[in-house]
């Protein structure tokens, strides 16, 4: 699909080369574009022979430039095309359980390789054809993140609804095949895709090592909103530690043979099964640290090594943290440990419940603005509110429910520091050192 310019960057290579605002990009070095993904492939080479319409004649020109430097277009959209969307009707797909009313970019469900690529989200492959893999593979865009779920085709594509579902998992193999890396997630429901159906998908995408990097393990998250949806039960201490069982015997087994562990239990199976967190070695490289796997040991791990350089205080600085009620006994402890060295410091730790989507979601990333006000009301707080950034949307600048960090700062009479940095940020915010 051609694409039409929206801006040519003066002094880019473009500009030079003349051409314009309106102008439809059509081919580069005979290779058609259509997407964002085509464009920056093509580009890159230092002689480029450009053809494109304007006012419906056919036009063409030769541009040199720097390898890798920029053409100097921009379009519309930053795709240069419609966000594909997913097609998929999981039984257990968070954007089903949201309440109405929240805005409405919420609601979209994304599905788009380029957005696999370009920003590291998770795709299932429903929405891909041979000629997309094909295309992926000649271009080398890798890593790709995929949303697995289950190797069982017949139990895939019940839980995805999709007849595709089962057929799909066949584009792993030829994306392993040209020298793709892939991770993946298993959104794990408790007596569907977990037991001898998680240790049949471990075993099969095994198969596909060094190609399959890492494998997450993830609990499905259930909110209050579940009417006329699928039953689902959340995990208990219990069934949360017969999924690290498996997976500790899988990653162990593993770990003798390769050298990696290859599949890694998301914190919170740690935290529902009542288990300790890891030390931070055992992540590795910490290949799904967006996904919630090894969070908590990265932090430990980099607020203590930024402790260790930190020098003792005699100051008086009062501050609160709020976040999510699975990463509180874990902040507690770290502030503990800085207190030996900051003897003056008053650090209080504060869990937000999740009233907005219900108690069984206990995460920092989906805690509200308006629970946030709600409990921190009539608390002192000292100077500064401290929040993780996973609270707050991409933007850094609202809640997922429309309630901005402005707001909230009126709202509870104090400023509000969005902290970012892992776990040194963490220290320097609550040390007041940035």
């Amino acid at each position: 699909m051609p694409v039409v310019i929206a801006e040519v960057k003066e002094h880019s290579p473009a500009f030079r080369a003349g051409l314009s605002i309106g102008d439809t990009l059509l081919r580069i070095n005979e290779n058609e574009i259509n997407d964002v993904l085509d464009y920056r492939f093509y580009m890159t080479n230092r002689i480029l022979s450009v053809e494109y319409l304007r006012a419906g004649c056919l036009l063409a020109t030769v541009i040199k430039k720097g390898e890798y430097e920029e053409l100097g277009l921009e379009f519309d959209t930053f795709l240069m095309d419609k966000q594909h969307s997913c097609q998929n009707r999981c039984i257990f797909c968070f954007v089903d359980q949201l309440p109405k009313g929240m805005r409405e970019t919420l609601y979209f469900k994304d599905d788009d390789s380029r957005m696999s690529f370009l920003f590291g989200n998770y795709i299932t492959l429903t929405n891909l054809t041979d000629s997309d893999v094909e295309r992926i593979v000649k271009m080398k865009i890798s890593p790709v993140n995929i949303s697995v779920h289950t190797t069982n085709p017949l139990l895939r594509v019940e839980m995805m609804k999709n007849k595709r579902a089962g057929e799909s998992l066949r584009f792993i193999k030829r994306l392993a095949q040209g020298g793709i890396k892939i991770n993946a997630q298993l959104v794990l429901c408790p007596g569907i895709n977990d037991g001898e159906e998680l240790v049949r998908s471990l075993n099969d995408l095994s198969e596909y090592y060094p190609w399959v990097e890492s494998i997450a393990l993830v609990p499905v998250g259930l909110t209050k909103y579940r009417q006329n949806l699928p039953e689902l039960v959340p995990y208990t201490v219990d069934t949360a530690r017969a999924v690290i069982t498996i997976a500790q015997e899988f990653s162990d087994n593993f770990l003798k043979l390769h050298g990696t562990r290859l599949a890694y239990p998301a914190d919170e199976f740690f935290i529902k099964a009542q288990l300790p967190i890891p030390d931070a070695d055992y992540y590795e490289e910490f290949a799904q640290l967006d996904n919630g796997v090894g969070l908590i040991a990265s932090l430990r791990e980099d607020f203590r090594l930024e402790l260790e350089d930190l020098a003792p205080s005699e100051q008086t600085r009062k501050v609160t943290i709020a976040t999510g009620m699975d990463a509180c006994s874990f902040l507690v402890e770290l502030v503990d440990e800085l207190k030996e060295k900051w003897h003056n410091l008053t650090c209080n730790v504060i869990p937000i419940r999740n009233d907005f989507f219900g108690h069984t979601i206990t995460v920092a990333g989906l805690v509200t603005g308006g629970d946030l006000l709600e409990q921190l009301k009539g608390y002192n707080l000292g100077e500064e509110l401290l929040l993780p950034e996973v609270m707050l949307r991409y933007e850094q600048d609202r809640f997922l429910d429309d309630i901005t960090v402005k707001q909230a700062e009126q709202a509870l009479s104090i400023p509000i520091h969005v902290v970012k940095g892992g776990g040194a940020g963490l220290l320097r915010a609550i040390c007041g050192l940035e």
